[in-house]
């Protein structure tokens, strides 16, 4: 009988032992570094206001970051213009007006400016009279253009508006008591009416003034044009002091502030 064919079985090594997931966490972790340096650079460069949303936000999810907004024109009340990003509303609203019909005619007769009281808008006449005809207490259509795109910017706003007219010192040619100063306040209430009646709150003009020629633009040329003017006026809305804030329980809670009681003196 034939011996039986020998067979040989050859087996492979295998790979060697599972290596583990310790370089995914290391590369996970070097990713979430990765993120928050990201995050940090971002939150450099971005405005106070939008750090104190989202810090507002870490430190009370519920409450404090409805109370601040993190951006500009159509925030709503959830912004507030402080003296800080004042002039981010001056660059919105600049870049809104070169949107209407005519800018280049009326470039040079729109001025803002940021002052002491807030953002003020000049809208300065010419010797023909741009925004209000000359004697007119009514503005014209272009100056009612004007003022409807500026109260659809600020009916976006918190911030009250004061509303000024002035004239130059050539004396009103009408009969009878009207003189420059019913010229004046005549045509800023004018423009408080077109405002309101494009979306400014009733509660959002807090002065309507008439100053005449009191407060001349060009001072050494009083009978200039550009004298004759109506002026809007974006108050800053200030935030409460520290100190003005009413003490908070260790729940930090609110206590009111309680006087003193004044001890008796005796009388001798």
């Amino acid at each position: 009988m034939a011996p039986r064919p020998i067979i040989i079985i050859r087996k492979k090594a295998g790979h060697g032992g599972h290596h583990g997931g310790a370089w995914k966490v290391a590369y996970a972790d070097f990713v979430t570094a990765m993120m928050a340096l990201f995050i940090v650079l971002w939150l450099l460069n971005t405005s106070k206001q939008t750090q104190e949303a989202i810090g507002g936000y870490f430190k009370d999810p519920t409450g404090t970051s409805k109370k601040v907004g993190s951006g500009l024109v159509g925030s709503g009340e959830n912004f507030t213009l402080t003296k800080d990003n004042m002039s981010k509303l001056k660059e919105e609203l600049q870049a809104a007006v070169r949107k209407v019909t005519n800018f280049e005619k009326l470039k040079n007769q729109i001025e803002m400016t940021v002052t002491a009281e807030g953002l003020r808008i000049e809208l300065l006449e010419n010797e023909k009279g741009t925004f209000f005809p000359s004697g007119i207490s009514e503005p014209s259509e272009e100056g009612k253009q004007i003022l409807v795109l500026l109260a659809h910017e600020m009916s976006k706003l918190p911030n009250t508006v004061s509303i000024e007219g002035h004239t130059d010192s050539k004396p009103y040619n009408g009969s009878g008591n009207y003189t420059n100063w019913e010229l004046s306040a005549d045509r800023a209430n004018a423009a408080r009416r077109v405002m309101q009646q494009n979306g400014v709150g009733l509660r959002q003009i807090s002065q309507v003034r008439g100053y005449a020629d009191q407060r001349l633009r060009k001072p050494k040329n009083p009978d200039d044009a550009s004298n004759r003017r109506i002026s809007l006026v974006v108050q800053y809305l200030t935030k409460p002091d520290e100190d003005d804030k009413p003490p908070a329980n260790k729940n930090g809670v609110a206590v009111p502030k309680v006087a003193p009681k004044e001890v008796p003196k005796k009388v001798k």
